[in-house]
């Protein structure tokens, strides 16, 4: 364990690449043999937005990055955080515990109040418009959100007390594992609900994306699915019954649009309720 901190905290920019490329890449193929739905579209095509929001996320984040690090040394140097101030831990329990709450505070939290707060659930609409779920979906955010969700993990930073290495860690298995549960691919039935009870599968990820309430509003985790079964947002919905996108914005082909995509957030709208669905 102390081996892969290590390898995290110095990890090279170039190491960083070749995950969210090899994770991209690997369950594109495996979407190709076993896909849980069969999509009628030029899937290149379908990337091409969904790509474009990739790389802003990673252009927002890589001059922010140096904050990650300052504070990270300077929550190490002050013994500072909920990690600091527990009593000594085997390192493995100490780094399952690290991305753990990380996961909560960098991903499911801020997740769930993008749904509740009406200003940033416009911007996160960019991510639900997708019509073709897939593994490129996972990184499809609008830059406003991409900065949100580092604001997010900042703030677990002091408040976990996490060394850079843990950071870099959850960030890359953060990649990794939403590739995996926004990826078209279909596990046998038995496996994915297994795999759900520790981690968000593929069959629990797709529920968020049903197009209606109440089913949009739940399972927000990325890494962990404890989170949601434990407060009370877990949902399951039969894989059949679900369609992609928003009720709200059901043009496609504008939502497959980058300019278009990348005004989304300023459009007027009032999100329906679950009365008006019913």
């Amino acid at each position: 364990m102390e081996a892969i901190l290590n390898y995290f905290e110095h990890i090279p920019s170039l190491h960083r690449a070749l995950i969210i490329v090899g994770g991209l890449t690997i369950f594109w193929i495996i979407e190709g043999i076993v896909p849980l739905f069969g999509f009628k579209y030029h899937k290149w095509k379908h990337a091409v937005p969904n790509i474009f929001f990739t790389l802003t996320t990673i252009l927002v984040n890589l001059p922010l990055a140096f904050l990650f690090l300052k504070s990270s040394d300077w929550v190490m140097a002050n013994n500072f955080g909920i990690l600091n101030w527990l009593p000594e831990m085997p390192l493995w329990l100490y780094t399952i515990l690290g991305v753990f709450l990380i996961d909560f505070i960098g991903a499911y939290l801020p997740h769930l109040i993008e749904h509740k707060v009406k200003p940033l659930w416009m911007i996160h609409l960019v991510h639900h418009s997708d019509h073709k779920v897939d593994t490129t979906t996972a990184n499809r955010h609008h830059p406003l959100e991409s900065i949100i969700r580092y604001v997010f993990t900042l703030m677990g930073i002091f408040i976990i007390g996490t060394p850079i290495a843990l950071v870099i860690l959850y960030q890359s298995l953060s990649v990794v594992f939403t590739q995996f549960n926004h990826a078209n691919i279909k596990l046998p039935k038995k496996l994915d609900k297994a795999l759900s009870y520790v981690i968000v599968s593929p069959d629990m990820h797709k529920v968020h994306h049903h197009y209606r309430l109440p089913y949009t509003d739940s399972n927000y985790g990325n890494i962990f699915s404890v989170w949601d079964r434990l407060l009370g947002t877990f949902k399951s919905l039969d894989t059949e019954k679900i369609v992609y996108g928003v009720d709200v914005f059901p043009d496609e082909k504008a939502n497959s649009h980058i300019g278009k995509l990348l005004k989304q957030p300023f459009q007027k709208y009032q999100r329906p309720t679950m009365t008006d669905q019913s």
